[in-house]
């Protein structure tokens, strides 16, 4: 599992059938330091997760696991919003 923020939506009217009903947002990793890389992807949405949201976020058959269907196309799916990170430091 990783971490990562909802910084946007995305909406795709053409997509493959197995898509349809899902909700995609689009999110930023959160690196080991606790800094959010530059790079965005997008993920399906099973809990409500909204922008600004710090989320926790399956990937590959893993996200497929989470919706219950191996055979959609995801890579990554949002299990969880995180409600407070504590990391102790050495």
């Amino acid at each position: 599992m990783i971490i990562g923020k909802v910084v946007g939506k995305l909406w795709s009217t053409r997509k493959n059938d197995k898509l349809n009903g899902q909700k995609f947002l689009i999110v930023k990793l959160m690196s080991e330091e606790n800094k959010f890389l530059n790079e965005l992807f997008v993920a399906v949405d099973i809990i409500g997760a909204g922008t600004g949201d710090l989320v926790i976020i399956v990937k590959g058959g893993a996200a497929r696991i989470a919706i219950n269907d191996q055979t959609v196309p995801i890579d990554a799916t949002i299990v969880g919003i995180v409600d407070s990170i504590e990391v102790e430091h050495e």
